[in-house]
Formats: C-alpha cells, sequence, structure tokens
C-alpha cells in the first residue's frame, strides 16, 4: 500500500482494514474496522476528508475523493464497484454502486440503494433509500428522477437548478467556454499541485 502525508494530515486506518499493495490513501481519510482496499483504488482527500464505515468493500481501480465543501462519506457495509467514481459525496449504509458508477460532488445515495454498471448520480442530486439508478442511467434532481442517457435535454434541465459548475469547480457558469476552461483548469492546477508536498508514510515494501 501506499499511505500518503498531505498538507499535514495523515490516513487513519483501523487495524483490520486490508489495503493492496498498489492501493492509496493520502491525506485526511479514516478507514474504519474490516474495509477491504483493493487493487489500484485510490481514496483522496483533495480539500476535504474521507470517511470510510465498517466493513465497505472498495473494490479495484475505484477513486473515492473529498472535496473543498464536500466531503465524502461513506457508510458501513457499502460496496463500491471496480472503476466507480466518487467524488465529494455521501453513500449511506447498504449502498451498492456497480462497476464503473459515478457519484459526484454534493449528491448522496440513500441506504440501500442501488446504483447499476456505468449508472450516474449528478451534482447534488439526492437518490432515495432503497431505489435503483438503472444500468447506464442518469439520477438527477431532489429527490432524483431517473432518466435513459438519451434523454439529454431532460436532464439538462434539472441539471442547470443543480449548479454544477459551481458545485464541481467553484466558478460562475460561462458562456465562453475557452474562458470557462482557464478558469477550471487552473484551479485544478493549484489544487492538484499541493500534491508535490506530499509524504509516504508506509509503502508495501516497508520502506
Amino acid at each position: 500500500m501506499v499511505l500518503l502525508e498531505h498538507e499535514g494530515d495523515r490516513p487513519v486506518v483501523s487495524a483490520s482494514a486490508y489495503i493492496a499493495p498498489t492501493a492509496v490513501v493520502c491525506g485526511d481519510v479514516f478507514v474504519a474496522d474490516d474495509v477491504r482496499i483493493l487493487f489500484g483504488a485510490v481514496v483522496t482527500a483533495d480539500g476535504g476528508p474521507v470517511r470510510i464505515g465498517r466493513s465497505c468493500i472498495v473494490m479495484e481501480n475505484a477513486v473515492i475523493r473529498g472535496r473543498a465543501n464536500h466531503p465524502a462519506e461513506v457508510g458501513n457495509n457499502v460496496l463500491i464497484g471496480p472503476h466507480a467514481h466518487v467524488n465529494g459525496a455521501t453513500l449511506e449504509d447498504f449502498a451498492f454502486l456497480a462497476t464503473g458508477t459515478s457519484v459526484f460532488p454534493g449528491a448522496r445515495v440513500g441506504a440501500g440503494a442501488e446504483v447499476r454498471i456505468n449508472g450516474v448520480v449528478h451534482v447534488n442530486s439526492h437518490v432515495l433509500p432503497g431505489s435503483t439508478v438503472p444500468i447506464g442511467w442518469v439520477a438527477v434532481g431532489r429527490p432524483a428522477q431517473m432518466f435513459p442517457p438519451n434523454e439529454h435535454d431532460r436532464i439538462a434541465s434539472i441539471q442547470r437548478t443543480l449548479d454544477f459548475v459551481g458545485t464541481t469547480y467553484g466558478i460562475s457558469p460561462s458562456d465562453d467556454v475557452a474562458e470557462e476552461m482557464r478558469q477550471i483548469t487552473g484551479r485544478y492546477v493549484e489544487l492538484f499541485g499541493t500534491h508535490r508536498h506530499d509524504h509516504p508514510i508506509r509503502r508495501s515494501n516497508g520502506a
């Protein structure tokens, strides 16, 4: 495993947790008892903390990221599938995220809810407890409505009320695409540049 101190914060990992040799856990991250973080997964606090509850499974190549104003909070007995992406979102107890799912900042997946293969939970959207986002569908709104991906106009009309650009990038929307992208990439250059000063705590070879 690779454990990294980031901006003075170190991960706190239960002794009963397992983190695979090629997984990375960085910064203000708490990993509770009996959690399993598998090969290639990345759990990183980029301006906001990450909290992973008991007996959670984070499968291969998944990403969990805490964001400023949007911590990543994972309840107990949650399964996060391979290549899933949880970005500044809350997953309540017993939630299930299948392969390739994406959950965006400010979103919430309720207790016992399922987001199936390649499903998307949009910014600031709330999936109700016990409900299901079908394979490849998009959940958007509070409470979330479910749409197939070809219903872009209906998705976009709700998304516009949820402040995607402001929530995700901290900027105001602009009709000038080049200027908007300059602001977005500039903010990310600054944010992710802070990792230049990270310090390894422990590696799989004991160094």
